[in-house]
């Protein structure tokens, strides 16, 4: 048994993502959502790996990642991708150095590559400064997420406060000048102490050098375009490990239900515009305990699911509710309320038959995800809808839509379960 590269990925969209557009280029990506299951999945290219390790104590992420990498290790895994945010979405207390310090020690490693942006989704880096559509990530509307507003446009800066070791630039001036150039120039950074290169990421051309530079180190970290450029890359030396003729995917049938946790103004504009069409129950989390709340909700959602109509639930609000509900649970507590309910929801509409779900938020799809206890998924290429979808292994087939707070057009949500039922 053998993987070329493991990607493990800090959420459940982000995982999704990787995978999708591998699919998309060809190249078989298998998504594993429960790490029990890795002794028993035989040869593969790539295994995406999803966690919700994002907002983890650093002490308990690095717990996570000892577990997971000694597991791939036990079925000879020869890459290790760790994948986070295109946005580098942390705080000063946040655990991508301290992950990183764990695993260039795990693997003795002399340097690190940290590869944030996605210039194909106009999120770039240039001289460590990072700017998301065209404004710095500071000015955006970035600087209002809930649990990790970017205040600080240096990623550099933001990932030296997270760790001891050097960190240093690996700029779009240098990857300009091409490869014996900026090889050159990594080993002058290194024999100067500098083990962390932040790269920048101002075009595909920096992601594909970057990646031709560091795609023999044992360990790699960056967010989606430098993972697929890596795979892509290793695509092209012709060597396979896992059969290429799957099945076409078999999509189970039944109900259909929309689970909106993100709050971002993307998707809350996406939530009113399938409520004109559809019924959508919206959720104080305030209001009662969350048992409560979920049991509630379930009984609201069971004539529409008569009527064989597709539902939708919401604990997303505007900017002052976030507000009231973090100064009454705090930052994350808030944020696990809110996706235990929509966990709980998930879990009792597939006891009741529902067979499809559209998620959006990254953390929701972790935790609904996990509730439904679905251990492996089938993923669909990437396509026009801007996110990734996928179907469960198991005897349920369950259809899942997993979007990433701030992507997607305005009729989202609609359009995904109209790709299901196709």
């Amino acid at each position: 048994m053998s993987v070329r590269l493991a990607v493990i990925a800090d959420d459940f969209t982000g995982g999704l993502f990787v995978a999708s557009n591998l699919e998309k280029i060809g190249i078989p990506a298998l998504y594993v959502c429960d790490p029990d299951i890795l002794p028993s999945i035989g040869d593969q290219d790539v295994v995406v790996i999803a966690t919700r390790l994002r907002f983890m104590p650093p002490a308990e992420a690095v717990a996570m990642l000892d577990s997971l990498t000694t597991a791939l290790d036990a079925i000879g895994t020869e890459h290790v991708f760790y994948k986070y945010c295109s946005t580098f979405d942390s705080t000063d207390e946040g655990n991508i150095g301290p992950c990183a310090d764990f695993l260039v020690k795990k693997y003795d490693q002399p340097r690190l590559i940290f590869g944030p942006g996605y210039p194909d989704l106009s999120t770039y880096v240039h001289e460590g400064y990072m700017f998301y559509k065209d404004r710095l990530i500071s000015e955006s509307i970035k600087r209002f997420d809930p649990i990790t507003p970017m205040n600080d446009p240096d990623m550099a800066r933001v990932l030296q406060r997270q760790t001891a070791e050097k960190v240093g630039l690996l700029p779009h001036r240098v990857l300009h000048r091409g490869s014996a150039f900026a090889h050159d120039y990594v080993r002058d950074q290194q024999d100067k102490g500098v083990r962390y290169f932040l790269m920048d990421c101002v075009d595909n051309d920096d992601v594909a050098l970057g990646a031709a530079i560091f795609r023999r180190d044992r360990i790699t970290s960056g967010a989606d375009a430098l993972a697929i450029e890596l795979a892509s890359q290793w695509e092209k030396e012709g060597v396979r490990r896992a059969p290429q003729d799957r099945p076409r995917p078999i999509r189970g049938q039944g109900g259909e239900a929309v689970l909106v946790g993100s709050c971002s103004e993307v998707t809350l504009r996406q939530r009113d515009h399938f409520a004109l069409s559809n019924p959508v129950l919206d959720i104080d989390i305030r209001e009662a305990e969350g048992d409560i709340l979920t049991e509630r909700s379930l009984e609201w959602a069971q004539t529409p699911l008569d009527a064989g109509r597709a539902i939708g639930f919401s604990v997303a609000g505007d900017p002052d509710a976030v507000t009231r509900a973090q100064s009454m649970f705090g930052v994350m507590g808030a944020a696990r309320k809110a996706e235990a309910i929509l966990a709980g929801i998930a879990r009792g509409l597939a006891d009741r038959g529902v067979r499809k779900f559209v998620v959006s938020g990254g953390e929701s799809s972790g935790a609904i995800v996990q509730a439904l206890g679905i251990q492996s998924m089938q993923v669909l290429p990437f396509d026009e809808l801007g996110a990734g979808s996928c179907v469960s292994h198991d005897d349920r087939r369950i259809s899942l839509f997993l979007k990433p707070g701030k992507i997607g057009t305005e009729d989202v949500f609609s359009a995904a379960l109209d790709k299901m039922r196709a």
